[in-house]
């Protein structure tokens, strides 16, 4: 009998991490003259309703994997977002000090959404350059990849040969896809509201596996 060889099934390197990183549900609208509640610095408006529905979803899409543990941001939207599947688990989730949302300066509190749908010039030099710097006091580009890799190399280095959840945000996904990949800086902005991506980490090496699944959200 010839011998066959068939196409191999992927699995992470030995020691390496399998990230699960999910971005919140929609969070409430920004309105003008209207802050929203604050956090260290940062926008903390919770989720709209949409969020909730997005928040139940990604809780039944993902009840069944065998994670190792749940990490959320210090901000209010991603704790909501992984309550439904915390709650699935019996888990409770662990808080990441790096991985919140980058922070917008003058922009942050709900201005930085207006600023950008009314095409602000400062907006549009954002989006040319690739980098928030050019917004009063907002966090440089560097500084906030830095402490991405940062966040998402200390849950790898506490999880190796596990599977892990990471409740984010879009600027979080962006910049660790970008960083894996090699791609400029702003290429994977835009995740939606309630999606899926896969990230592999090993040490300083970052593996992109899966971007945007949104199949679970379909029916809302």
């Amino acid at each position: 009998m010839t011998k066959e060889y068939r196409q191999p099934v992927y699995a992470p390197p030995k020691g390496a991490a399998d990230l699960f990183l999910i971005r919140h549900g929609e969070s409430a609208p920004a309105r003008p003259g209207i802050a929203f509640p604050m956090k260290d610095g940062s926008g903390d408006p919770p989720l709209h309703p949409q969020g909730e529905r997005q928040a139940i979803a990604v809780g039944e899409r993902l009840k069944t994997e065998a994670f190792k543990a749940l990490y959320v941001t210090k901000l209010t939207r991603t704790h909501q977002t992984a309550a439904p599947l915390a709650a699935h688990l019996g888990m409770v989730p662990i808080v990441n000090p790096d991985l919140h949302e980058v922070h917008l300066g003058d922009w942050d509190g709900g201005l930085y959404r207006i600023k950008a749908a009314e095409g602000d010039p400062i907006y549009r030099q954002v989006v040319e350059i690739q980098d928030w710097s050019a917004i009063p006091g907002a966090e440089t580009r560097k500084a906030f990849f830095t402490r991405v890799r940062r966040g998402l190399r200390t849950i790898a280095d506490a999880h190796p040969d596990q599977r892990v959840a990471v409740f984010v945000h879009g600027g979080v996904i962006g910049a660790a896809l970008s960083m894996a990949s090699g791609s400029e800086p702003f290429a994977f902005l835009g995740a939606a509201n309630g999606s899926i991506s896969r990230l592999v980490v090993q040490g300083d090496r970052m593996i992109v596996r899966g971007f945007n699944e949104t199949q679970h959200l379909d029916h809302l």
